[in-house]
Order: structure tokens, then C-alpha cells, then sequence
């Protein structure tokens, strides 16, 4: 590896957690020299991010703008049985290759790609066994850590994007196609509309385990797409398997004596009850960008209890999804939570509902046995 000055400050993990930190400081504060430290050869992985216009601050879009792959200003639907809904709210996608070139763009010879880092102190890193490199600080944000301390669901999805012999018909995403048959807990459709003839068709799951039978989610995604009359050809594919957290303990997924600085899921900083983290990914990057290097160990963790205390109303949501509700009739919470008001739905995927809005969302029947909620809530163990 050609050798290098030792960096100010060293991002482990090129995700979008990583990613963004390091175009933050690369913005706001380019007198710190930094070292985006990642063990694939490209930025971002294969994936596709989504966030809904509210999102994110105003005051923050310039962070994100340049990585909008696509945008839908006409806003996206859902769809359960007996109920569909349009929704106004512009809806956005980053993919990973837009991700990878403005990341490169920017911060140009401050990269390292291919390089698995094997070792990790406060102050320094070895890389591929042998190669040491040291800094004012480290941040990791290699995605996530010991989620063996976490009481999880999980959200699981495979994805393709087909490119197909005529048009697809649809002017804007369908966020939940919950229309399809019920499997693993619940499940639906994600549509992205990337053009005329190109949709991302991604089929998704709220499950009990992460286990992820991709043969088999190929078939019903081909069996979807024969449905609706779509024939062609697949075009990319990407698969993953997120956190649903719903119980836990804080001081396990990171205890008091690491003293590594962390970022992203590994700093556990996402929607509970979504794994959804661009929002909290933005929102973390913009505040460390404020922060002196040499406070960012203690300074990150702070954060990140306060982010875990501010999310036990999720968690308890989600205790009730995966506690209370049978696998097969999860669809209805979500049937329920679409029949309330646009500005709470785009509150409650932010993470910013409130108090108002969790009340709302409890009240009245609720979509799940009653005695199967109380004996949730009394158990419940959300912190």
C-alpha cells in the first residue's frame, strides 16, 4: 500500500454512515485531514437507501442532494386488502455506484479501498494484518456490532431491478404492497419506478428469524412480476437483512470501556422499529462534524444513549409486532397505521413522533389480541 501522512481522523467503514461523516467534515471542516477506511473495493457496498422528503433537515439536503439517484415529487402509495392510499410526500433513492463516484469526487485521495482492518485503538488502526496508521482519532462505522445483546425481529429483503419489454405503468413507488400472499411474518412488495421500463421490485419480510431463502423469494418475485404482465430481464440484485429492535441492553451492544468512537448501526443509530438510518445517519454527521477530535469517544457514545433512551417507544411498538401480533396478521397494524395522518406517518419514520402521535398510534382497538397487547405491554422490557 503506498504510504501516506497519518490523517487527523480515521472513518472505518465506507457505508452510508461513513460515508456521510466524512463528506461532512470534508465540507464543513477541511483543515481536518481524513482517511475513509474501507475493506471492499468499493464505497456503499450494493445497495439502494430511500427516505422520504421529511427526513431530512431543510438545512442538511445539500449532504444528500448529490447522491439522489432518483426522486418521485408525486409522492408514493401502499396498498393492503380492502385499503390503498396515496400519499403526497416526495420520495428519494440513493444507489450505491452515485454514492461510491460523488464520495470519490470529493474527497479524492482520502480513501482507502480494498483494506480490512484487522485492529482498532482510540488513536489507531492495523490494516491487512501489517500496516499500522495512526490518528487524532477513530470513528467505526462498520456497520453493525454485537447484536446478540439486542432483542431483535427482523426486517429481511431480496431485491431486482428488472428492465422490462414495455412500459411498467407506475408514476411513483409503492412503499408496502401488502396485497400478496402473507409468509415469514409479515410481508410485501416494495415497487421503485426507476424509469418507463425499469422497476426495482423488492420483496420484504418482518420476520422471527434472519434466515433469508433467496431461491425461493427469486421465484415469488418472478411470480409477482408475471402477475402484473411485466416480462424482461434482471438487471441488478441486492439482498440484506436489518435489526428490528425491540428489547435490550445499551451498555452490552456497547459497553462503558470501549473506548473506540462509534458511528451508524454500530452505534446503534436507526429507527427501532424500522431499521430505517438515513435519517439518524444525516442528523449524526452534521453534529460530529461540531465536535472537537480528541472528545469523540465519550462524545459519540453520550449520543448514542441518548438516541437508544429517546427510542423506547419503538422498541415497545415493535415488541407488540413481534410479541403480540401472529405472524400471518402483522399486515393489519400496518393497515392501521396507514389510515392516520400523512404529517404522523412521516413523523413516525423519521423517528421524530410526538407525544400527540404516540398517543394516537395506541389508541382505540388495537389490531392484535387484546390480551396478547396487555401481556406484551406488561412484559414489555423497552429502555
Amino acid at each position: 500500500m503506498t504510504q501516506r501522512p497519518d490523517p487527523d481522523l480515521l472513518i472505518l467503514g465506507g457505508g452510508l454512515a461513513g460515508s456521510l461523516i466524512a463528506l461532512a467534515f470534508a465540507a464543513l471542516r477541511p483543515e481536518v485531514r481524513l482517511l475513509l477506511v474501507e475493506q471492499d473495493d468499493v464505497i456503499g457496498g450494493n445497495h439502494i437507501w430511500s427516505f422520504f422528503d421529511g427526513d431530512v433537515a431543510p438545512q442538511d439536503r445539500w449532504l444528500v442532494d448529490p447522491l439522489i439517484t432518483h426522486r418521485w415529487p408525486l409522492g408514493h402509495d401502499v396498498r393492503f386488502p380492502g385499503h390503498a392510499r396515496r400519499l403526497d410526500t416526495p420520495y428519494n433513492s440513493i444507489a450505491s455506484p452515485r454514492l461510491d463516484a460523488h464520495v470519490r469526487a470529493v474527497l479524492g485521495d482520502s480513501i482507502l479501498t480494498g483494506a480490512p482492518v484487522t485492529k482498532v485503538a482510540p488513536m489507531q488502526i492495523t490494516v491487512a494484518l501489517t500496516q499500522e496508521i495512526n490518528a487524532r482519532a477513530v470513528i467505526d462505522a462498520r456497520g453493525a456490532g454485537d447484536l446478540s445483546t439486542l432483542d431483535c425481529g427482523w426486517q429481511k429483503f431480496v431485491g431486482h431491478a428488472l428492465q422490462l419489454d414495455a412500459p411498467h405503468g407506475l408514476d411513483r413507488p409503492v412503499i408496502m404492497d401488502a396485497t400478496v400472499d402473507q409468509i415469514d411474518g409479515y410481508r410485501f412488495v416494495y415497487l421503485l419506478p426507476w424509469d418507463d421500463h425499469t422497476i426495482f421490485v423488492e420483496d420484504t419480510y418482518y420476520s422471527d428469524t434472519p434466515d433469508l431463502n433467496v431461491p425461493a423469494i427469486d421465484a415469488r418475485i418472478a411470480a409477482y412480476a408475471a402477475a402484473k404482465g411485466w416480462q424482461g430481464r434482471v438487471v441488478h440484485r441486492e439482498q440484506g437483512v436489518l435489526p428490528v429492535v425491540h428489547g435490550g441492553d445499551f451498555d452490552r451492544y456497547w459497553p462503558k470501556d470501549d473506548p473506540v468512537a462509534r458511528a451508524g448501526v454500530r452505534a446503534g443509530l436507526f429507527q427501532p422499529m424500522t431499521g430505517y438510518s438515513l435519517p439518524d445517519a444525516v442528523r449524526f454527521a452534521r453534529w460530529l462534524a461540531d465536535q472537537p477530535l480528541d472528545t469523540l469517544p465519550a462524545a459519540t457514545r453520550a449520543y448514542a444513549a441518548r438516541h437508544w433512551r429517546s427510542g423506547g417507544y419503538y422498541r415497545l411498538l415493535g415488541k407488540m409486532l413481534f410479541g403480540a401480533a401472529q405472524p400471518m396478521e402483522r399486515w393489519r397494524i400496518f393497515d392501521r397505521f396507514y389510515r392516520l395522518s400523512p404529517d404522523l406517518i412521516q413523523r413516525f419514520y423519521a423517528g421524530r413522533s410526538t407525544l400527540t402521535d404516540r398517543a394516537r398510534i395506541l389508541c382505540g382497538r388495537p389490531p392484535v389480541p387484546i390480551r396478547d397487547a396487555m401481556r406484551t405491554l406488561l412484559k414489555s422490557s423497552a429502555r
